[in-house]
């Protein structure tokens, strides 16, 4: 990918179809009337009363509990370095997104116009009642320190410079699982740090912290040694300076050393430099982009050296996101008055303990390794690992509780972690599986209409991001025309049905058909003529093995798609019928819903088989199924025909299947509220479960309801889903975005590996 079209993208991202990552959405009714009173004149003086009497009782009647502040005046942004408030904010609103995505904590962005300490201490002051916590983010040194310790005292909430602790956090916890693996101790280690801003100053404080000794550190700024003899020191650069006044270049300093920190810029240190360190030497080479050292040249130089860096296509990535999400978390959740030290310890020794632990098998596959386990290249846990959002809060919360600084007390942990499990970003994590599942084993897959731009863009992501080979079919000028359009400069085979060279196969193919089909009144000629169009042909392309799955249905109908496909491809064995699903991806997790496509009206052991098909596909995903079976009534009280064929199926589906957890006929909301069913219907087997699985009676009741949810809820949806057929074929809704067939694309691949 050229950087200019990776420039263009970057634009669009942050441009469309909204500008800006974040945004505000109501947490409360606001429908009617008595809502808006409620919500604001006369019903919102009640709080404000109870407020002004109790001041704690903002964390119980407002969003105070759950608001961190993101808060930077623009002077050291990125590599960028000073570029002012203005530019600062689409980082501060992406540490917004990670804040949300991986701790569900809501975030203001602040950008402040000011370079006096004082003036940005007073307006971060002057706003705090608004938050439960300040995030300090992309602040110069040394004036980042001052700022940092003086809101800290004179705040009642949780403040911290990420900048400075959150990279001293990670790394902590590297370093501790790095010096294990090493068997060396770090209260005698040697360590050389090449940088001295904020980041370095504070690891280097965080590595005193667990044992090192300062007098084991050589620090190294633009200028040199810092020694004694410096006069231009900072009181924090100072407080690092060595007595070692031989030693002055960075390459003398890494002869025999044992540990070296790089929070500095590129190609800092060499391969003789390298050589020259201990046995079984520690680089944290942690500059960005690119690391003090080549990482592939670090590890041909050294195979005893243990390595991390910055980077997240390199093994260790020293990744704040690891670290500030869930300390912020802990420390909201007991209204923490700060985040002390106590409590950055321990974030790290629950990082170093996580790395030890089995790792659960999604992460193997999103991160593409066969079995990830604690050694030389997984040292630290891995930023999508789901057990970090359980892991750290717990151990956060507790050192703040014991330390002192905490307003209220947890009294219940496991209902407490039960909380935690519940804020996993659960959506994103089944597309990020999906797209690993597809990069593990990458399948040739045609697109029927990549001569329409959409496709073509969905076909360019899957072939760039490595999930599968894509096959375009389509007029061969247009193709090329909208390639050389969106900088897609990769050659790729096109199939055009109306050139010439195209005539024999498809001569070949309508062969193959005729014979296949020779009882049920197809001509030869018929045959060819079907092959000339872009379904039949591709579903012969997927049924000859010539590639493993297609993607069709963007500009025409469901039925005019599926009624060719039907006829070439035909049904698995043992299936009586096709049936599609719907997976929608809701604010509540993930629910899959059939049949949302092709089954009119089902009759009881047809619902039966498409629940189990639907079983089948959720278990693809990872999920074990819980099933319910849709009615308007609740387990008998109808003798009306519809609801008693959904009670046949279910009575046919304990018969065939008796492990399967499966209830109903069921009423929607009773299905999805656990609490009511729980109360009124406490024998069903769906009790104290989570329903996963909704099976409708109709096509009527599905169909309508997963696009009210899609438009109603903003709930993404994937599918449908097309279940039973003999080969791996997958047909789009019509006008699906270009996000939707790359999901629908992931499906067809990861099915066709499942077929194998």
């Amino acid at each position: 990918m050229s950087s200019e079209r990776k420039r263009r993208e970057a634009l669009v991202y942050h441009s469309k179809p909204k500008p800006g990552k974040i945004k505000v959405i109501p947490s409360k009714k606001y429908r009617s009337q008595s809502d808006l009173a409620l919500a604001y004149s006369p019903g919102v003086a009640h709080p404000c009363v109870e407020i002004h009497n109790n001041p704690d009782d903002v964390y119980k009647y407002t969003s105070k509990s759950n608001l961190v502040a993101v808060i930077s005046n623009g002077t050291a942004v990125l590599g960028l370095g000073h570029i002012g408030p203005l530019a600062a904010k689409p980082v501060m609103e992406g540490k917004g997104l990670l804040f949300k995505i991986f701790a569900d904590i809501d975030v203001f962005d602040i950008e402040i116009d000011s370079t006096d300490i004082n003036s940005f201490i007073q307006t971060v002051k002057n706003i705090s009642p608004t938050f439960g916590g300040i995030n300090l983010e992309d602040i110069k040194a040394p004036e980042a320190f001052e700022i940092e310790k003086r809101l800290v005292d004179e705040l009642d909430i949780p403040v911290m410079h990420d900048d400075q602790h959150g990279t001293a956090i990670i790394s902590g916890a590297a370093l501790l699982n790095a010096l294990e693996l090493a068997n060396k101790k770090i209260n005698s280690v040697s360590m050389v740090i090449c940088g001295a801003g904020a980041a370095a100053i504070s690891c280097a404080k965080m590595y005193l912290s667990l044992g090192l000794k300062k007098s084991n550190i050589l620090m190294f700024d633009s200028k040199g040694l810092i020694n004694v003899n410096r006069q231009d020191l900072s009181p924090e650069k100072k407080f690092f300076s060595s007595k070692n006044t031989t030693i002055s270049t960075l390459s003398d300093a890494l002869d025999g050393a044992d540990v070296f920190i790089g929070l500095s810029k590129a190609n800092m240190i060499n391969k003789d430099m390298l050589k020259s360190m201990a046995k079984n030497p520690i680089v944290f080479a942690m500059a960005n982009p690119d690391p003090e050292i080549d990482y592939k040249i670090a590890k041909r130089t050294r195979d005893d050296l243990i390595m991390a860096t910055g980077r997240s296509d390199f093994p260790n990535q020293v990744n704040n996101v690891l670290g500030f999400p869930f300390i912020f978390r802990g420390a909201l959740d007991v209204r923490a008055s700060k985040i002390n030290d106590e409590m950055k310890m321990a974030a790290v020794l629950a990082l170093a303990e996580l790395a030890k632990e089995p790792v659960p098998e999604y992460v193997n596959i999103i991160y593409n390794q066969k079995k990830l386990s604690f050694g030389k290249d997984y040292i630290i846990p891995k930023p999508f690992d789901p057990r970090l959002i359980s892991k750290i809060p717990v151990k956060v919360a507790k050192a703040a509780i014991d330390s002192g600084v905490a307003r209220i007390n947890i009294e219940n942990w496991e209902k407490y972690e039960r909380s935690l499990e519940s804020r996993k970003g659960i959506n994103n994590k089944i597309i990020r599986l999906l797209r690993a599942k597809a990069k593990l084993n990458p399948k040739k897959i045609i697109y029927v209409e990549a001569d329409r731009l959409d496709v073509l863009k969905a076909a360019q992501i899957v072939h760039e991001e490595g999930l599968g080979t894509p096959i375009l079919m389509g007029r061969k000028e247009r193709i090329k025309k909208l390639m050389h359009d969106i900088d897609f400069r990769h050659k790729l085979k096109i199939i055009d049905l109306s050139l010439e060279k195209s005539k024999s196969i498809i001569k070949k193919y309508a062969k193959i058909f005729f014979k296949r089909r020779v009882n049920k009144g197809l001509t030869l000629k018929q045959a060819e003529k079907l092959m000339r169009q872009r379904d039949y042909f591709a579903s012969m392309m997927v049924k000859e093995g010539e590639v493993d799955t297609l993607i069709s249905g963007y500009s025409r109908s469901y039925p005019t798609v599926i009624k060719p496909i039907l006829k070439v491809i035909g049904k698995a064995e043992g299936v009586r019928k096709i049936a599609a699903t719907n997976l929608m991806l809701t604010s509540k997790g993930p629910i899959f819903l059939a049949d949302t496509s092709i089954n009119i009206s089902p009759k009881y052991n047809e619902l039966a088989y498409i629940s189990i098909m639907t079983a089948n596909t959720a278990k693809m995903f990872g999920y074990d199924p819980v099933i319910a079976m849709l009615s308007y009534s609740n387990f008998g009280s109808s003798n009306h025909k519809m609801a008693k064929k959904v009670e046949e199926a279910i009575r046919f589906l304990k018969r065939a299947r008796p492990n399967l957890v499966v209830d109903g006929p069921v009423q929607s909301d009773f299905a999805l509220n656990r609490d009511m069913l729980k109360n009124k219907f406490d024998f069903s087997r769906l009790t104290g479960k989570k329903v996963n699985i909704l099976v409708f009676p109709n096509l009527d009741s599905a169909n309508i309801t997963y696009k009210i949810i899609k438009e109603l809820e903003g709930a993404k949806s994937i599918g449908p889903i097309v279940m039973g057929l003999e080969k791996p074929v997958h047909i789009l809704q019509l006008r699906a975005s270009v996000e939707e067939i790359v999901n629908m694309s992931c499906i067809a691949i990861v099915d066709a590996q499942s077929r194998i």
